[in-house]
């Protein structure tokens, strides 16, 4: 996996300073230049962050996406700007309906009004052997939904997650819940890398893994 930038993931300048930029419609109130590219707000997109902070997500153009936790379509209309087929899923009906308004101008978007903890009610929508899984759900067993949804990430795929340390414990210290949640990831994934996005988001962790597979030397 390489630290570059995604293609059609650009760095670009608006109000005097270099920002992130995809081109496509805008979702949020974010600038626009003259080109098409809009500012990808880093502040209000973990994925955004991990890219801001240089962090290797392997993630490319043209790849197929399945977006768990998408919202009102603030950074899955990202994605979908560069990426190829993008699930979205969203538990809630009213970020629903504005998701349907992002995917209108991005037929390679697929909202999907279903929960993240059941993948079961979605796998006959969504294909396997996608290459992204990225997970930003607010929800107390994080590590649970990211392994039952392993089941659509091709072999080399890769797991891209934000770790919310308030939705799983609101008391417990942040660093103690991560270590619990990357211990219970190792399960069923390789893990790569992590960063805090205290920068941007606090008290949560960005997570890049893989599938695991048979080899015992896998994380070494």
């Amino acid at each position: 996996m390489s630290a570059d930038l995604p293609t059609g993931v650009e760095r670009r300048r608006f109000d005097g300073r270099e920002r992130l930029a995809t081109r496509g419609e805008p979702v949020y109130g974010e600038p626009q230049d003259a080109d098409g590219w809009r500012a990808w707000d880093a502040g209000r997109s973990k994925l955004g962050a991990m890219l801001e902070l240089g962090m290797d997500v392997g993630l490319d153009g043209d790849d197929s996406v399945l977006y768990l936790g998408a919202a009102s379509g603030t950074t899955v209309s990202h994605v979908a700007d560069f990426a190829g087929p993008t699930y979205a899923v969203e538990f809630a009906p009213r970020p629903t309906r504005d998701l349907l308004d992002v995917a209108a101008s991005r037929p390679n978007l697929f909202p999907l009004l279903k929960d993240a903890r059941r993948p079961e009610t979605y796998a006959h929508v969504v294909e396997s052997g996608l290459d992204c899984l990225v997970q930003d759900v607010a929800t107390r067993g994080q590590a649970t939904v990211a392994l039952r949804n392993r089941q659509f990430l091709a072999p080399d795929g890769r797991l891209l997650a934000a770790i919310k340390a308030r939705s799983e414990d609101v008391l417990d210290e942040p660093e103690a819940v991560f270590e619990d949640v990357l211990d219970e990831l190792r399960e069923g994934y390789v893990i790569r890398e992590t960063r805090r996005l205290d920068r941007f988001h606090d008290d949560h962790l960005a997570v890049v893994a893989e599938p695991r597979t048979d080899d015992p030397n896998a994380e070494q």
